[in-house]
């Protein structure tokens, strides 16, 4: 099975760790490896790292090399321009259609922290052996919600359809994307729905199909793209092409538009979590919602539900706070109520083009 980890995009709601030059995916985050290498890693020891796939952009490429040294270089594929995410999946898809179009192939996050590896490892090779035996199905690989989120995305799923060494494969229902709280309590507490993670598996001509029928005009210039792969011609077509192509999301690209009886859902407790933001972290890595988390050289008095990261040498101290977030870096430091988290990328935002455009 080949897999595909995205590492594109800045972050920009873990500011002030995560910045232009150096995105989210690429900072120690949980302990002292970035949440790419931890995505690599708890693929170990089922899947071959001559089978991984990475797609970044062209100003990464060194970063991921380093992180990643053991992922064939070739494999590393910088967008010379971010395009959304659906040319970046129709891109790494048109590769695949020349190594290998009727392989099981998986798309996964690299800001993601799933603790149940063991078990995450299982769904994905069941997973690869049902499309193996169905190539023309995409399943996607849900994570049974801990609470009623209105900041993730939803799946329904309705009857049982297959089991396959204790995984159970649903029948695919429906999508649904952050709903208000009133809709988020009924699906969970409905029992059919789970968090939709953006983690499939299928194989790339079944995709490919997709994209042909559903967005022609990327479809085309993917084409010629693809075309070239392996070849001393691929970085300048890359390259040439590539920005010219329509900005689409991959939701409204391909999934919006996909069969229904087309696809199946997995939902099982990965024990997954989406670290994109710092309030998100703190849901992830806390013992209780009381209880604080904190890294680096800090001290910590009569503090709760707080998340403090110091990533300084300097002792950072608090005294008396309640449900705030504080981050310390070595030209930054923020200091806010986690339910303002949502209004850092604004701020950020903001300094483009100031004098503190080098702090973005």
């Amino acid at each position: 099975m080949k897999v595909i980890i995205f590492a594109g995009g800045v972050g920009t709601r873990l500011w002030p760790l995560s910045r232009k030059k150096s995105p989210k995916q690429f900072e120690k985050i949980i302990g002292d490896k970035s949440t790419l290498q931890l995505a690599a890693d708890r693929l170990q020891p089922d899947f071959s790292w001559k089978d991984i796939y990475i797609s970044t952009g062209k100003s990464y490429v060194e970063i991921v090399q380093k992180q990643l040294p053991l992922v064939p270089v070739n494999q590393i594929i910088g967008e010379p321009q971010m395009r959304d995410v659906g040319p970046a999946v129709g891109l790494i898809i048109s590769i695949l259609m020349k190594d290998c179009p009727d392989e099981p192939m998986v798309i996964l996050w690299s800001d993601h922290l799933v603790r149940n590896d063991e078990l995450f490892r299982k769904i994905l090779l069941c997973a690869g052996h049902v499309i193996e035996e169905n190539p023309d199905k995409i399943i996607f690989v849900s994570q049974k919600p801990r609470f009623a989120s209105e900041n993730l995305g939803w799946i329904e799923y309705g009857k049982t359809l297959l089991t396959k060494n204790d995984v159970s494969f649903h029948a695919f229902v429906d999508f649904q994307y952050r709903p208000d709280r009133q809709t988020a309590k009924r699906y969970f507490e409905s029992k059919k729905h789970a968090w939709n993670l953006g983690y499939f598996v299928t194989t790339p001509r079944f995709l490919w199909g997709l994209y042909r029928q559903h967005v022609p005009n990327v479809y085309k210039g993917l084409s010629r793209i693809g075309s070239t792969w392996r070849s001393g011609a691929f970085t300048e077509t890359f390259e040439t092409i590539y920005p010219t192509l329509e900005k689409i999301s991959f939701d409204n690209a391909i999934l919006e538009k996909l069969n229904p009886g087309d696809a199946l859902v997995v939902s099982e407790n990965i024990e997954w979590s989406d670290i994109g933001a710092w309030e998100a972290l703190k849901e992830a890595l806390e013992e209780s919602k009381e209880k604080n988390v904190s890294q680096g050289k800090v001290f910590l008095h009569e503090t709760e539900d707080s998340l403090v990261y110091n990533y300084t040498k300097q002792m950072v101290v608090t005294i008396d706070l309640d449900d705030m977030l504080v981050v310390n870096t070595d030209d930054v430091t923020l200091v806010c109520k986690k339910s303002s988290v949502p209004k850092i990328k604004k701020l950020v935002e903001s300094f483009n083009g100031t004098e503190n455009d080098h702090l973005t």
